[in-house]
């Protein structure tokens, strides 16, 4: 991110296991609850961009980078790289600043990590503000298969005229499976084919990742499907079943036309957190303008 006139502190925070974490503390110091960030992926990063949800006059804002992406190191790790390992990358976070109770915001894999944290470290946690629900679980990532075939079948057949016919079938399993232990090409080229279908399906186009493939960095898609064939790291429905846990102001923006985050979970567990509140948008999985005004007036609202 880049340093600016708002920037408290930037540091490199040794967590152990060999991970250190880039980490921003940004806004109004003075500022008792700040509001934490965690970015979607999982394997992607903090962007600057994302502080034109904030006023740095009210809000006092954490970014980080999760373990294995943008400016943490070792980049692309995925050794100790689990979501009980970032959830504790949280605490420590707040530890080091001294600060004992904050809100979460994020979006896609950064509400699931949110969700996650709410449940199994409520004592710190004052709200959460979340979109683009996604639970992690595996009835999810079917529907997401489904979707494409159905909604995008110009990308799907991308997809399929990349795989070996035998693999057909099941061409997700077999693209995951190569791009995570496959030779070294093979990794770049399942990762790419992977990346290119997911993006195109949140932009609502047909765009890949990155116009060169010889420029493609693996490693942010490596990260997302190390989670995705392991179920998140969590039980099967962990999230839903135990979302009645969470007793704090929760904020969910979701849009209706989301293809990557079917909206039916975030519908399903506004009706489980006991003081939930639902905002549909007009969007994709991204939604970008109309979700930002969404929440920018929540996260004012939070002061």
């Amino acid at each position: 991110m880049n340093n600016d006139e708002f920037t408290n502190d930037e540091l490199m925070l040794d967590v152990g296991e060999g991970h250190k974490l880039f980490v921003v503390d940004w806004g109004n110091k003075d500022v008792k609850t700040p509001i934490v960030i965690l970015h979607g992926g999982p394997g992607g990063c903090v962007k600057d961009e994302v502080k034109i949800l904030f006023n740095p006059q009210i809000h006092r804002v954490i970014f980080f980078d999760q373990r294995g992406c943008g400016k943490s190191t070792p980049f692309g790790s995925r050794k100790n790289n689990t979501t009980e390992d970032l959830a504790d990358d949280i605490t420590k976070i707040a530890q080091h600043f001294g600060i004992k109770k904050f809100y979460l915001e994020g979006f896609s894999w950064g509400s699931t990590l949110a969700l996650y944290y709410a449940i199994t470290r409520p004592e710190m946690v004052a709200g959460l503000v979340i979109g683009g629900v996604f639970s992690g679980s595996p009835a999810e990532i079917f529907v997401m298969q489904d979707t494409a075939k159905m909604f995008y079948p110009d990308l799907w057949n991308k997809m399929l005229d990349n795989t070996p016919s035998k693999y057909r079938n099941d061409p997700v399993a077999y693209h995951t499976a190569q791009a995570l232990e496959g030779a070294e090409i093979e990794q770049k080229r399942s990762a790419y084919v992977m990346d290119c279908l997911e993006y195109g399906m949140m932009e609502l186009d047909d765009r890949s990742p990155s116009d060169n493939f010889s420029e493609y960095d693996p490693s942010g898609m490596q990260i997302e499907l190390h989670y995705l064939a392991n179920d998140c790291f969590m039980p099967e429905n962990y999230i839903l079943e135990n979302a009645h846990k969470i007793k704090v102001p929760t904020y969910i923006i979701q849009g209706r036309f989301d293809m990557v985050c079917p909206p039916d979970f975030a519908y399903k567990i506004s009706k489980v957190i006991p003081k939930a509140k639902l905002y549909w948008t007009i969007s994709n999985h991204r939604g970008e303008h109309e979700v930002t005004q969404v929440v920018r007036a929540i996260l004012e609202s939070l002061i």
